[in-house]
């Protein structure tokens, strides 16, 4: 239903997208680098169940009626600057011990549902769905939801494929750290540092016009 030449042009654009820093990429890496190489791919696993969630309601128009709703914007930033402050408290809560601890003592499911929550709480990645999608339908090819729940597909892929290599380089990143003595305070200060640009970037987020 959707030509080869098609599926190529947005393979090329969405890793593209993929390669400039956002959200997700420091999500996963600083995961990756706290919790280690699971909890790297916890976060990867995490994001992509939101492609796929997102996918679903782009293909039943769900997401494109939120985004007409004009404080839908507002109501899913501001949700998701709570809780990414709520992360941060959780996590300066913390007492840093061995950073081989820490990694095992992590629950996974916790950093899934965090790093789920995290894309859907992003009223860009809404709006992203609703506008960069449909770009790449061609509605006399055929049905407008398969073709969406295909493009959807192809992206949750290349996207998963994407975050479990930057979670399994975290956990590189957390092995080097492991034999030093400020490793594990300095994976925790950093973890909360960049939950706090994250949950700043997302106050500070204008709806686009």
């Amino acid at each position: 239903m959707i030509d080869l030449a098609t599926l190529a042009v947005f393979s090329g654009a969405v890793l593209l997208l993929l390669l400039s820093p956002g959200p997700n990429m420091a999500f996963v890496i600083t995961h990756g680098v706290t919790h280690g190489w699971r909890g790297g791919m916890a976060s990867a696993l995490g994001i992509g169940v939101a492609d796929l969630l997102l996918t679903g309601l782009t293909a039943s128009g769900v997401t494109a009626v939120v985004a007409s709703w004009p404080p839908s914007f507002d109501l899913i930033r501001f949700a998701g600057v709570i809780y990414l402050l709520w992360l941060v408290f959780k996590t300066l809560q913390k007492r840093p011990g061995g950073a081989q601890a820490q990694v095992e003592r992590v629950p996974l499911g916790r950093v899934f549902l965090q790093a789920m929550l995290n894309s859907l709480l992003n009223p860009k990645a809404l709006l992203f769905f609703v506008v960069f999608l449909p770009q790449f339908v061609r509605p006399e090819t055929g049905s407008i939801a398969i073709q969406l729940l295909v493009l959807g597909g192809v992206l949750t892929v290349i996207a998963a494929v994407f975050h479990l290599l930057l979670g399994i380089f975290g956990g590189a990143v957390s092995r080097f750290f492991a034999g030093r003595p400020a490793g594990a305070a300095l994976q925790k200060w950093g973890l909360a540092t960049v939950l706090t640009v994250l949950a700043v970037r997302l106050a500070l987020m204008s709806r686009p016009a």
